[in-house]
């Protein structure tokens, strides 16, 4: 019928989020995230999966240990049940699977009570990617053919205990204990009382998928012990049997090549996923602070008559991506299309800028070896002799292109086509971990960054590793008294990372500590 709402009646979804990495939540998670109008998340959820939903999604918290109180159960059964009263889709994102030691039971009982429909989406629960991260075979075929999964937990209102130690004692495989960090002099007494040997082998895994992981190795009977040693808080797996040992395990998680290094990204919002893309894969936990942030300019016009006339000009020069994305985006906005640049020849400064242009599915006239001004003037200026030049940049940045240029004898015309503007604010978090040296490299990518992070976080860069994407970025950063630690020499997003591999290697080298060493006593 005409007029009819044909949108999808509300419900519940009860959405795994996974053991912690945003990478391991399913698709159908994903999907449902997206469609929420609120989203109630227990505080372990990693705050990327939170952000899948809407801008406009109301985001509840659940309270967290030892900073806010704690939801109770019946609190949490009522939002949900109000939230899908009054017409909206709600989330409920639980920590790992919501059928594993996630209190599903009690949350679908209220909801079929109050006939309000629901969905369970599974999740990889923490058991198992702590098994896989770890490297840890929690079956093999000669040594474990069952696994029990255990809480070191039980509810309080509890009289007498549940769980048959004895039989968990003689259990021909390996147990992998939840929340077991504050109970284990309870469950490793238990086990061992009811028959299980002291020097049966643990792996206990902290914070699995997460970048900083960390497995460490003992024994049943020294289990309490290494927990105290380690200073080991939740969230923490534990596996208890013949396969939760050094030599079983395949570390091939805290071994990848920047685990354990904290590398703080500056580039703008929108284009730091790449290169934080790139860092994760390699292990490290990044932190994204803007130093500065991409905008329109204020004024389109002299922009939009210079794409007017652009059958004027025998070149087109672009001098980083944004400029790129900013001129072909407005003139896609109007009546034309990509056939307007006609005859116009395109010249970019480097990879980046020509990889945006392919985007577009225009290719560069020219490129030159070298990524910087000086190489693509020099290569312009051999033939720049009455040519006429458009010049699409920042509102700021240097002027040796337009300066050589003329110098050759070209008509130059420059057209701001984006605005670079400081970023003012600094996360509170992100300059107290810099004054406890807790950053380990921060990436510096153009010089416009390398003095806008100069002014926003100052003198607390004396405390880490400065990477520099060239040498231009580094004089830069010398000028106002920043020290390079290190300095790429493809000076491109992976110059950047093989530039940190390189000073990472060199420490390890050089016997310096290292902290990727997360795991304790688990190298054979």
């Amino acid at each position: 019928m005409p007029g009819a709402d044909t949108r999808s009646p509300a419900k519940v979804y009860l959405v795994g989020a996974g053991p912690g990495d945003p990478g391991l939540l399913t698709l159908r998670g994903a999907d449902c995230l997206r469609r929420a109008d609120v989203v109630l998340y227990d505080y372990l959820v990693n705050p990327q999966i939170v952000s899948l939903a809407p801008p406009s999604a109301e985001r509840i918290c659940l309270g967290q240990h030892g900073r806010s109180r704690l939801w109770t159960q019946d609190e949490i059964n009522s939002r949900l049940i109000d939230c899908v009263s009054q017409g909206r889709t709600v989330v409920r994102l639980k920590n790992g699977d919501p059928a594993v030691f996630a209190r599903a039971a009690e949350e679908t009982s209220a909801l079929i009570a109050a006939r309000i429909p629901f969905e369970i989406i599974p999740g990889i629960t923490a058991g198992l990617a702590a098994a896989s991260c770890a490297g840890i075979p929690i079956t093999h075929r000669q040594r474990a053919s069952a696994v029990a999964l255990v809480t070191g937990h039980e509810d309080d209102q509890k009289v007498l205990t549940t769980l048959d130690y004895v039989s968990l004692a003689r259990f021909p495989g390996t147990l992998i204990f939840y929340m077991g960090v504050t109970a284990a002099p309870i469950w490793s007494t238990a086990l061992m009382a009811a028959g299980k040997p002291p020097d049966t082998p643990v792996a206990l895994v902290r914070r699995c998928s997460l970048p900083d992981q960390k497995t460490v190795f003992c024994t049943l009977g020294d289990v309490d012990t290494r927990i105290r040693d380690e200073q080991l808080r939740p969230p923490v797996v534990v596996m208890v049997g013949s396969v939760a040992t050094p030599t079983s395990a395949a570390n091939w998680f805290e071994g990848r090549p920047l685990s354990g290094r904290r590398i703080l990204v500056t580039r703008a919002a929108h284009q730091a996923s790449e290169l934080v893309g790139q860092l994760q894969e390699l292990g490290a936990d990044t932190v994204v602070q803007p130093a500065i942030e991409i905008a329109p300019p204020l004024d389109w016009e002299p922009v939009d008559r210079a794409l007017a006339q652009l059958p004027q000009f025998d070149w087109l020069v672009f001098s980083s991506a944004n400029g790129v994305r900013y001129l072909l985006d407005r003139l896609l906005a109007g009546e034309r299309d990509l056939r307007a640049l006609g005859t116009v020849r395109l010249a970019a400064m480097g990879p980046g800028t020509a990889e945006e242009l392919a985007r577009y599915r225009l290719r560069a006239d020219l490129q030159p070896d070298t990524y910087r001004a000086e190489a693509l003037a020099a290569a312009l200026a051999r033939n720049a002799q009455g040519k006429k030049f458009l010049l699409a940049r920042a509102n700021r940045g240097r002027e040796v292109l337009a300066s050589e240029l003329e110098a050759a004898g070209g008509i130059v015309q420059q057209i701001v086509v984006y605005r670079s503007l400081d970023c003012t604010h600094a996360d509170s978090h992100l300059v107290e971990s810099l004054a406890a040296s807790q950053i380990d490299y921060v990436t510096v990518t153009s010089s416009a960054i390398a003095l806008a992070l100069h002014r926003l976080l100052g003198r607390q860069l004396s405390n880490t590793r400065l990477v520099s994407i060239s040498p231009v970025t580094s004089q830069a950063l010398r000028e106002v008294g920043l020290p390079v630690a290190v300095e790429a020499t493809d000076f491109t997003m992976r110059g950047i990372i093989d530039a940190i591999l390189r000073d990472v290697n060199a420490d390890r080298s050089a016997d310096r500590p290292d902290p990727a060493a997360g795991s304790s006593d688990c190298r054979p």
